[in-house]
């Protein structure tokens, strides 16, 4: 079978550093008879930083050119399917993959996080749309529940993002040791007050512990403002550490002893690294996370008013508490590739 063309449909290029994970793990495990095209916010950078192809995501013109000239259409990871933040976005994705349909291209719907679903009518697109797809993959049980009920085929496995290869990151050992991680994003739930107590929290628990701590944003434009805010207040050692590349934003966690984080592939990168993870849930996926691998946290109405409670929890798992095994971690990323499984089989046939 000769080179076939893959138009690749997702978050990519806004600037989230989970979405760009996706890609990352995506781009990693599509066959190789596969010539990538990337549909993004920013397809110069993404040009840049994968070595693909890449067009405008809001350029129509573009769009229908790509599809015409392609073989494949890919939803590529991630809640894209969901009307809780917008109910344009599920219009967008459904209506290019319809699109595709249309045209005779073989759609993929690759490690879908489907929902919540709120509205009639995204349910009614979205159950239309999946129901045409040649293959499936989800990374959740809800999901699964949801295409269940929907009577439509699909396969579940982990998050991609856990066989996504890592890369090491400059300047990290040269930091003092022990690290902890930190990773915190705006939320209506996360209020200032809220926000507040972490941040004496964190205080008080570099004081006990001396770690260096390290704020990590996923996403500039939600993330970045609330670590450049808590770093001038910590006693001890302390950096921002603002990474574009995923496989290196995931390696960051291999020099970390502990990760407290809201973000979703923060947790998944963290563990993947051997990481103690404690989770403050801002989402119902992070709240599956957490019962799934037994991660200890609060969601975020459940946080703690004081925060010397809340620092003596975190420096009661610092002590005691343990991350993945070598074995759980080999198991996740074994399952995680059953996404792969999925793309050779809708690809090649076999």
């Amino acid at each position: 079978m000769g080179q076939q063309r893959a138009v690749l449909c997702g978050y990519y290029g806004q600037g989230n550093g989970g979405d760009e994970a996706l890609l990352a793990s995506l781009l990693q495990m599509l066959p190789a008879q596969v010539e990538p095209l990337v549909l993004s916010g920013s397809p110069v950078q993404t040009h840049n930083r994968y070595n693909v192809a890449a067009i405008d995501r809001n350029n129509p013109r573009l769009l229908i050119q790509a599809l015409r000239r392609s073989h494949l259409f890919i939803w590529g990871g991630g809640s894209l399917i969901q009307d809780a933040t917008s109910a344009m976005s599920p219009l967008y994705y459904t209506g290019l993959m319809q699109l595709a349909q249309r045209l005779g291209l073989t759609t993929i719907a690759w490690a879908q996080g489907i929902g919540p679903l709120k509205r009639s009518t995204t349910r009614w697109l979205a159950r239309n749309t999946f129901a045409n797809c040649a293959a499936i993959s989800v990374r959740d049980a809800g999901s699964a529940a949801l295409l269940s009920d929907w009577q439509i085929p699909f396969t579940l496995a982990p998050d991609p993002v856990w066989a996504l290869d890592s890369l090491p990151v400059e300047g990290l050992w040269e930091l003092p040791a022990p690290r902890v991680a930190v990773n915190l994003r705006t939320h209506p739930l996360l209020t200032p007050a809220r926000l507040e107590n972490l941040t004496q929290a964190l205080i008080a628990f570099q004081k006990a512990t001396q770690v260096c701590i390290l704020l990590v944003p996923f996403q500039a434009s939600q993330d970045l403002a609330i670590a450049q805010a808590i770093q001038p207040r910590l006693p001890g050692a302390s950096r921002v550490f603002s990474l574009d590349n995923p496989q290196q934003l995931k390696g960051l966690f291999r020099g970390v002893e502990m990760t407290i984080a809201m973000r979703f592939h923060g947790l998944i990168m963290a563990a993947a690294q051997e990481c103690r993870c404690f989770a403050l849930s801002y989402d119902p996926k992070v709240t599956h996370l957490m019962e799934q691998l037994a991660i200890p946290g609060w969601e975020l109405p459940q946080i703690p008013d004081d925060p010397n409670q809340i620092c003596q929890v975190w420096l009661e798992h610092y002590a005691n508490g343990v991350g993945l095994s070598d074995a759980q971690i080999q198991f996740q990323i074994d399952r995680a590739l059953i996404h792969q499984e999925v793309l050779q089989k809708a690809i090649l046939g076999g």
